[in-house]
């Protein structure tokens, strides 16, 4: 029997490139796949708080059959260890055998970032130009580089509340010819910018309705729990709102919130990401509107990638 492929956060870097994750998220999406209510479970830590597992499946019935295992540990830091550790298990779906475990962290950034600019390449303006990433960890350079994959972009600004990290999440872009410069002040940032996204941790609202000028498209990626949130009520309130997947209607607290508050009235959301990509929705209707994507990540997301680098790697050379 063949061993099992493994691949590293180096080699998912090499074949899960911007463009080509964007389209085989954009076929999983089309095509769809059978995806459980992820699971959730508290797990006693020791000494420490106590940490979270994570199950994720997805599978294609008589193709491929994905599990993403991630474990959350919160006292990580004190050890000097990232907080998150992930794997991503691939089986043939037809015979359960396992083809290949990959770095999930590395997964997750990448088809993360992938969403996100495929919501946009339906939702923010087709002229716009200018992209503000809030935000200096993992994720904050992946979506300046899916977002640059998907139209030409004049101007890319950093924001972070650490100053240095924004410049240097900035610096590293413009080694890669990207137009990166970091943003000393949020919300002068969003009022110039013409895609603003989000990837932070914050538990209160970052970015405020109010800034938002006509035609922005708004893109919250960081938020992953009911009560974490990236924009205001007033932002929900102005916007257009679509999610990635029906799961954002209870995970997510840039929905779940406003619905609580009334800012966002039941069957506000106008579509998940699949309807758009089905064309069940038309995305961006007006020149003016203000659009809002809220992601939380889905398996068929993991799977699609997962799928998309074990082909790339298996492949002869």
């Amino acid at each position: 029997m063949t061993q099992p492929l493994q691949a590293d956060a180096s080699q998912l870097a090499r074949v899960l490139d911007a463009p080509a994750l964007r389209a085989a998220l954009a076929a999983m999406f089309r095509d769809g796949c059978e995806v459980p209510v992820r699971h959730h479970h508290t797990v006693a830590a020791g000494t420490g708080p106590d940490a979270t597992l994570l199950l994720m499946p997805a599978w294609q019935p008589g193709r491929f059959l994905g599990v993403k295992v991630v474990n959350v540990f919160p006292g990580n830091g004190a050890l000097g260890l990232p907080a998150v550790q992930g794997t991503y298990l691939l089986f043939d779906g037809r015979t359960g055998v396992l083809l290949a475990t990959l770095d999930g962290n590395e997964l997750t950034a990448r088809r993360t970032a992938a969403a996100s600019a495929l919501a946009a390449s339906y939702l923010a303006a087709p002229e716009a130009d200018s992209l503000l990433v809030a935000g200096t960890g993992r994720l904050a350079p992946h979506l300046a580089r899916a977002h640059a994959a998907v139209r030409p972009l004049k101007r890319i600004a950093i924001w972070g509340r650490d100053g240095g990290k924004a410049a240097q999440v900035a610096a590293t872009l413009r080694a890669e010819g990207l137009p990166a410069q970091a943003a000393p002040d949020l919300r002068a940032a969003v009022g110039e910018a013409r895609m603003v996204s989000c990837a932070t941790l914050s538990r209160a609202p970052l970015v405020q309705g109010a800034w938002l000028r006509p035609g922005t498209h708004l893109d919250l990626v960081g938020g992953f729990t009911p009560e974490m949130r990236e924009a205001d009520d007033e932002a929900v309130r102005r916007a257009s709102v679509f999610v990635d997947a029906p799961g954002a209607l209870s995970e997510a607290g840039d929905i779940v919130l406003p619905m609580r508050s009334g800012a966002l009235r039941t069957g506000g959301v106008l579509a998940n990401l699949a309807a758009l990509v089905r064309g069940e929705h038309p995305g961006r209707r007006t020149a003016d509107e203000i659009t809002l994507f809220k992601s939380v990540g889905t398996a068929e997301e993991d799977l699609a990638a997962a799928v998309l680098a074990f082909g790339r790697l298996r492949a002869p050379e």
